[in-house]
């Protein structure tokens, strides 16, 4: 997975744990709605990008 991520995606990954980590040790029930909502954010992303993918003929891409 980290091969497909490139060096950009696995710094952005690192941001964002280290960004949920700080606002949980000061706020845990804020950050576990954070983490809940990036999660639906991520999820509606792959839903959209596959749709496209389909839409284009290339769906067994992702």
């Amino acid at each position: 997975m980290l091969d497909k991520l490139g060096t950009i995606g696995v710094a952005g990954l690192l941001l964002l744990v280290a960004g949920l980590a700080i606002v949980a040790w000061k706020a845990p029930v804020v950050a576990g709605g954070m983490a809940l909502v990036l999660v639906g954010l991520a999820l509606t992303v792959k839903g959209l990008v596959g749709s496209l993918l389909n839409s284009m003929g290339m769906g067994g891409m992702l």
